[in-house]
């Protein structure tokens, strides 16, 4: 079983973006994406949730999708931006914690990995 983990970082307020919606959907095929979790981050901005990885989706693309626009209007920040959603999309191929941070803003995002076995 894998983990994935991350720390979202609001950076206009410069706290932790509490309560941010994040979904994990797994890709395959031509355009087919199966949803594995769809969860709002924690007091301290963050998510960590299972994933089974056997060999049936074993070295598949995911993408961690975080809703940016939707966590900025509920904090009373009107924004003009186009970016309304940031999609990580990565590869899981073993068991292991895939950790994906990210620090946001209304016009611009920053995310790095850091895996652990």
């Amino acid at each position: 079983m894998a983990t994935v983990s991350s720390h979202v970082l609001d950076s206009v307020h410069g706290n932790s973006a509490i309560g941010i919606r994040c979904q994990l959907f797994q890709l395959s095929g031509a355009n087919e994406r199966r949803q594995l979790f769809d969860v709002r981050a924690d007091g301290e901005g963050r998510i960590a949730e299972n994933v089974v990885i056997d060999a049936s989706n074993r070295g598949h693309e995911f993408e961690l999708v975080f809703h940016g626009s939707d966590y900025f209007a509920g904090q009373g920040l009107a924004v003009d931006s186009i970016v309304s959603t940031v999609v990580i999309r990565f590869v899981m191929d073993q068991d292991r914690r895939y950790h994906l941070p990210l620090m946001l803003s209304p016009h611009s995002y920053s995310t790095w990995w850091s895996g652990q076995p």
